[in-house]
């Protein structure tokens, strides 16, 4: 089966894994203290639901994210927040971690990282102090 055959969601084990990265992701979330001021507490649980929904439609699975919201316009919708390299690098620690004891193939894991790494330097919005 050749790459683009390859269906991500279902091999990386569909919605019960997309659910449990998001959810020890905002888990580690609530305890930064450089994101936590950037996700509001009274729409945590939409913020999650967002993010599991985009990650899905993503990796091939259903298209509810786009249903619901239209194009994931993602660097846009975070150009309200203050993304810098300090907070680049705590939101992909909070996501490592949560990705790291996922049940899934190590060589898709890594496919995973490598997108979760593209897309947090995709999101930054300030430059970078030298």
């Amino acid at each position: 089966m050749s790459e683009e055959q390859i269906n991500y969601y279902q091999a990386m084990g569909g919605a019960p894994i997309f659910s449990e990265l998001v959810h020890k992701f905002y888990e580690n979330v609530k305890n930064n203290l450089v994101l936590k001021p950037m996700y509001p507490e009274k729409d945590l649980d939409g913020a999650e639901r967002r993010l599991r929904m985009f990650l899905e439609q993503y990796w091939g699975g259903p298209d509810t994210y786009s249903q619901e919201r239209g194009h994931p316009r993602l660097r846009m919708r975070h150009m309200v927040f203050h993304i810098g390299e300090l907070e680049k690098d705590e939101w992909l620690n909070c996501m490592h971690k949560a990705l790291i004891d996922l049940e899934m193939a190590e060589e898709l894991k890594e496919k995973l990282w490598e997108y979760l790494q593209y897309a947090a330097f995709s999101m930054m919005n300030q430059e970078r102090i030298v």
